[in-house]
């Protein structure tokens, strides 16, 4: 079998190597040297162009090299095989850790510390326990638990959203439209951590913000699609959104002057949140590769009436 790697961001020598050490013999062709696309029955893409995948005739299995899978999904020539995404333990470590630290960003007052400290200024402050800080994470999936878990490891409250009822120690759960409501108004700090689908596009937007209490913030880590970038900076302008921590936007890079670049309550990361190193992600693609080709069920499929 022949797997086509495509990926204009991930480094194809890097995943060539970690490949041939789990599944020695793999024939490997790196886009766009396909070589003959009928030979091709296997991908392993990240945001391929539009149109690549419907050209491998015998094309029986994507795998994504990302957790979300929506660009694939908005191809309308997306081939109709089995769809595996990326759910490796190393990416939920890595997003477990970037919640933390942008919680503790905003909690810690570290922001304030750092403008002291350029004034010279000696002068503690003095932010609440953590017991007494809300945190609402939008998404309960395998990212949003461990970010959850690690949260209360520190103390906060916390607090959980998903499509459908989900009940995880520690944390206060709420689902569906009614259950997002009723959330909203507890949260010091919101973080999106979900699938971007139809019904989640545009949900970071001047309705739920007007939802948060005043002074909350916001930290979007799932996609740039969720937020309403002109409804975000408006909240943030009346200062009923006190910050924000972003990692994801609606293009990317990021343009050239954009205001969230300078604007002094938000924070930019380039989409950097849970990166995908071959080194510790190699073993779920060799695992969904094997698996296809012994003919059991594949991990992580996706639902592609769900969109995850």
């Amino acid at each position: 079998m022949t797997l086509l790697f495509c990926s204009t961001t991930d480094r194809s020598d890097r995943w060539l190597s970690e490949l041939d050490a789990r599944l020695p013999g793999l024939e490997v062709r790196v886009w766009p040297e396909m070589g003959d696309p009928a030979d091709i029955e296997m991908a392993l893409v990240w945001k391929p162009p539009h149109g690549l995948l419907a050209t491998l005739p015998n094309l029986k299995l994507i795998v994504s090299l990302g957790a979300g899978v929506e660009s694939l999904l908005l191809d309308p020539t997306l081939p109709d095989v089995p769809l595996v995404r990326m759910v490796s333990e190393g990416l939920t470590v890595d997003m477990a850790g970037y919640v933390a630290l942008q919680v503790l960003r905003w909690h810690r007052l570290l922001d304030e510390y750092k403008a002291l400290q350029q004034a010279g200024r000696w002068e503690p402050l003095d932010p609440c326990p953590a017991s007494e800080v809300s945190v609402g994470i939008l998404g309960l999936g395998e990212l949003g638990m461990a970010s959850a878990k690690t949260l209360l490891s520190m103390d906060y409250r916390v607090l959980g959203w998903s499509r459908t009822p989900k009940a995880l120690p520690g944390v206060e759960s709420f689902s569906g439209p009614d259950g997002l409501a009723a959330m909203l108004g507890q949260c010091n700090l919101l973080v999106c951590l979900l699938p971007l689908t139809a019904e989640t596009r545009g949900l970071l937007n001047r309705k739920l913000f007007a939802a948060l209490p005043k002074g909350a913030v916001v930290v979007n880590a799932a996609r740039g699609g969720h937020l309403v970038e002109d409804d975000l900076l408006a909240a943030l302008e009346s200062g009923h959104i006190a910050g924000a921590s972003l990692d994801v936007f609606a293009e990317e890079p990021l343009p050239a002057g954009h205001p969230f670049w300078t604007h002094p309550k938000v924070h930019v990361t380039p989409h950097v949140a849970a990166v995908t190193h071959p080194s510790r992600s190699a073993a779920v693609v060799a695992e969904a590769i094997t698996a296809f080709r012994e003919g059991r069920p594949l991990p992580n499929l996706v639902d592609r009436s769900q969109g995850y």
